[in-house]
């Protein structure tokens, strides 16, 4: 079926009066009730969030709720740090229309009683940071903010910066390292429990108060959500939960929107069911495999196992995905066909994760590194079946004490390219095949006249994060040990 267009639009909205002409501001109408009826309504739409998990809004929602203080607001923080390998989905609904997202993102501070939102981005979207501080400035002149603080935030490139809690973290002026409270415990509003004690102030959160239920605690909890879950919200405000299910599955209601890059006629985003078929939406939007080749896999972004050809009828549903023991992800794929060589893919994934880690848990820089390592030794013929015997062996602790998913990530993509293409793995190791590079997995900057144009500067960056000649030895965690965001990154 033909793309739908609940949340990507197919004409670019202009401005905040073009999109009030086609029923933008309703919701703000539809949701002025009882807070709890509003969450109740999400609830029934059964809608998960889009930024990965598809953990139930509704339910965070709840959470949120159930943890406000007596003393301070809570924060909703709308996560448009979109570095996901392969996906350009928020950027793309960002680009087209910035205004329901922010009607949904203000709906939302109405349900938990926020008194600010702020839009969490990167200072290198260049073209979406003026464009949604535009629509926030329309959107605060025609008085929908209703005394809320509306803002921006454009923060590093680091891939961390998009995980919940590090885009908390840099918010609040530390650097994209995860923390283990989630941000329903701890917000963007830190609150130190004994403020005269002077060790309360170092980089440590230990002496952070945590938000609690029924008013036991005055530290304020935080609703974050990606971009595309709030852009759903103003339709469920409007048309209610039973419009929102009319499609995708009972499991995964509602609609997904994809981007589909690598091997493939064109590179695009586009919207669709849940539960199409992911060989249909790479057909759809990237038009099947380039002349005179075949598709072999796709990747969803460097977060899930990979999918071999055999699996591509598989519906694009949470459900469906999980029974293989992966994930949608983002909803991004960026697909291989018979010219790539698998070990390159997991050699250019293992290295953009072992990169981008942050260091806080040792398994995860280290083992995660030394994976990166093995794995070029390999692709390059220089390595031997002791090499992949310390690879399983690694796999196996790289996830030992993570605090976030990253170590999980590094080792689920390289397992299944392990486990599905050893045979490939053992043509390195005997010669059959010529040596290669580490494929380039990397962000995605914009996508033009069809094909995405890749950040391949990425492929430069050292482990300690920085872009100097040689990596100094050190993890960011090390190199910026007081955690405080004295110099930019």
């Amino acid at each position: 079926m033909p793309p739908l267009t609940r949340v990507l639009a197919t004409t670019p909205v202009e401005s905040l009066d073009a999109y009030r002409a086609t029923g933008g501001g309703h919701a703000l109408e539809a949701c002025r009730r009882d807070p709890d009826e509003i969450i109740a309504e999400v609830e029934a739409s059964g809608i998960g969030g889009r930024g990965g998990a598809g953990f139930s809004a509704g339910r965070k929602w709840r959470t949120v709720r159930s943890m406000e203080s007596p003393v301070f607001p809570a924060s909703v923080v709308v996560n448009a740090a979109e570095g996901e390998p392969g996906s350009f989905k928020d950027r793309a609904i960002i680009r087209a229309n910035p205004y329901h997202l922010i009607e949904g993102a203000l709906v939302a501070a109405r349900a938990v009683d926020a008194d600010r939102i702020v839009i969490g981005m990167k200072r290198t979207f260049t073209q979406e940071v003026p464009r949604v501080q535009r629509a926030l400035d329309e959107v605060r002149a025609a008085g929908w903010a209703d005394g809320l603080a509306l803002s921006v935030f454009a923060g590093p490139s680091e891939y961390l910066y998009g995980e919940e809690t590090a885009l908390l973290e840099t918010i609040d002026g530390r650097y994209p390292f995860p923390r283990i409270a989630p941000p329903y415990r701890r917000g963007v509003e830190e609150i130190v429990e004994h403020p005269g004690d002077v060790s309360a102030h170092s980089a440590s959160a230990a002496h952070v108060e945590m938000a609690a239920r029924d008013g036991e605690s005055v530290a304020p909890p935080t609703l974050a959500s990606n971009v595309e879950t709030y852009a759903n919200v103003p339709g469920i405000c409007v048309n209610g939960a039973d419009w929102f299910r009319s499609v995708g599955t009972e499991g995964s209601p509602g609609t997904i929107v994809c981007t589909i890059t690598g091997r493939t006629q064109r590179h695009g985003v586009g919207e669709f069911p849940m539960g199409t078929p992911l060989r249909e939406v790479i057909e759809t939007i990237g038009g099947g495999a380039e002349l005179g080749h075949r598709i072999v896999a796709a990747l969803s972004g460097v977060s899930n196992p990979i999918l071999p050809v055999e699996l591509l009828d598989t519906p694009m549903s949470h459900e469906a995905m999980r029974a293989l023991g992966s994930g949608l992800g983002t909803g991004g794929y960026i697909v291989f066909d018979d010219r790539d060589d698998l070990v390159a893919v997991a050699a250019g994934v293992s290295r953009f994760l072992g990169v981008e880690s942050c260091g806080q848990c040792t398994p995860c820089k280290q083992d995660g590194l030394a994976i990166s390592e093995r794995l070029r030794v390999l692709l390059g013929n220089e390595g031997t079946d002791d090499d992949l015997a310390a690879l399983d062996r690694l796999l196996d602790r790289v996830t030992e004490s993570a605090r976030c998913n990253l170590a999980y990530q590094q080792h689920d993509v390289v397992d299944s390219i392990l486990e599905l293409y050893l045979d490939r793995f053992q043509d390195h190791v005997t010669g059959r095949i010529g040596p290669l590079p580490p494929e380039p997995i990397v962000p995605i900057l914009d996508i033009v006249d069809g094909r995405a144009v890749l950040d391949l500067h990425a492929a430069e960056k050292q482990p300690d994060w920085s872009f100097e000649p040689e990596w100094n030895g050190k993890s960011p965690a090390d190199r910026l040990d007081d955690h405080r965001a004295h110099e930019a990154l």
